[in-house]
C-alpha cells in the first residue's frame, strides 16, 4: 500500500506500490511496454524516465546510448545491459565509457535484465537498464 509507513528501532519504513515506479511491464516483438505504452526498439530505462536507444544490436552500442539519461543527480550505481535474445559481450569502447563514468554494469539477455531491473528498483536501488529489443 503506497504511503503507509511505520517506525521500528528509530528507522521509518514507507511501503511503496509498484504502481508508483517505472517498471518494464513487458518485452518482445521488437519493443517494450513502459508506463502502459508500447515503445518500439531499444530503450534506456531509469527510475525518472526512459529514453529511446539508437542501437538495435550489440555491435551498434555506443556511449551515446546511455549518456543522455545519466545526469549527475540521477547517475545509477548499476546499469543492466540487455543484449537481446541471449547474453553477448558488448564492445570494449562501450564498457570503457561506463567504467570511465564510474558506473557498474552487468551484461545479460534482455529478459533477465528487464526482470532484474524491476526487482532492484523495487528494492530501492539506483539502477538503470539499457535494453535491446527482442523479437
Amino acid at each position: 500500500m503506497a504511503g503507509k509507513s511505520f517506525t521500528s528501532g528509530g528507522v521509518t519504513l514507507e511501503a511503496q506500490s509498484s504502481e508508483d515506479m517505472l517498471l518494464v511491464e513487458s518485452y518482445g516483438d521488437g519493443g517494450f511496454r513502459l508506463l502502459g505504452r508500447r515503445v518500439q526498439g531499444g530503450v534506456l530505462v531509469l527510475e525518472a524516465g526512459f529514453y529511446p536507444v539508437a542501437a538495435t544490436d550489440v555491435k551498434s552500442l555506443s556511449a551515446a546510448d546511455f549518456e543522455k539519461g545519466f545526469m549527475p543527480e540521477n547517475k545509477p550505481e548499476l546499469v543492466l545491459i540487455g543484449t537481446g535474445e541471449r547474453m553477448q559481450l558488448v564492445p570494449s569502447a562501450f564498457r570503457q565509457a561506463l567504467e570511465a563514468a564510474g558506473i557498474g554494469y552487468d551484461i545479460m539477455d534482455t529478459g533477465a535484465a528487464a526482470r532484474t531491473y524491476n526487482v532492484l528498483l523495487i528494492e530501492g536501488r539506483r539502477v538503470a537498464a539499457l535494453l535491446l529489443p527482442v523479437d
